[in-house]
C-alpha cells in the first residue's frame, strides 16, 4: 500500500528500504562474527549449527535445516565440514537409511565452553542494552512471521 504521503521518489530512495538496512546490519554482523568466531575456528553458519545442536542435541538434518532456516543443499556441505573438523559425526538411520542423523562428539561439546565468550562479545559490539537486543530480536521474530505469511498468502492477501 502506498503511502499517500511520500512521493514514488522518496518511496523509492534506498535509505528507505528496511530491507537495504536489514542487509546491511547483517554484513556487519558477518564481520564482528568472523572475527570473534575466528579463535574458534568456526564460520558463522557453523556457528548456528553447533548453537542448535547445543541446545537440541542430536537431531535429524531435517531438523537442523528448519531451525536454521536453511535446505539440504546449504547445510549438508556445513555438516561435512564440522565432520571433517571432528565437531560432529553424521549417522544414517537403521530404519531409514534417508534419514541422517547429527550429534556432537566429545571435541564438538567442548567447544561449547568457549563459544560462550561469543554472544558477550557480540551484544558488547552492539552497543545496545540487553533489553534493547531482547526488544530487537522480537520485533525481528514479528517481522520473520508477518513475511512468512505474507510470502504464504501472496503478498496482496
Amino acid at each position: 500500500m502506498k503511502d499517500v504521503t511520500m512521493g514514488d521518489d522518496e518511496l523509492l530512495s534506498l535509505d528507505r528500504q528496511i530491507c537495504f538496512s536489514l542487509n546491511a546490519a547483517s554484513r556487519a554482523f558477518g564481520g564482528v562474527y568472523r572475527v570473534a568466531l575466528k579463535e574458534l575456528g568456526l564460520t558463522y553458519s557453523q556457528y548456528l549449527v553447533m548453537l542448535v545442536l547445543w541446545e537440541d542435541g542430536e537431531l535429524p538434518v531435517k531438523r537442523i535445516g528448519e531451525r536454521l532456516r536453511l535446505d539440504s543443499g546449504t547445510l549438508s556441505p556445513l555438516l561435512k565440514r564440522l565432520e571433517a573438523a571432528g565437531l560432529v559425526r553424521r549417522e544414517r538411520g537403521v530404519e531409514d537409511e534417508r534419514s541422517v542423523s547429527v550429534r556432537l562428539t566429545d571435541e564438538g561439546a567442548e567447544l561449547k565452553a568457549r563459544a560462550a565468550r561469543v554472544p558477550r562479545s557480540i551484544a558488547a559490539a552492539t552497543g545496545l542494552s540487553v533489553d534493547e537486543i531482547d526488544d530487537l530480536r522480537e520485533r525481528l521474530a514479528r517481522l520473520t512471521e508477518a513475511l512468512d505469511s505474507a510470502v504464504t498468502r501472496g503478498l496482496g492477501g
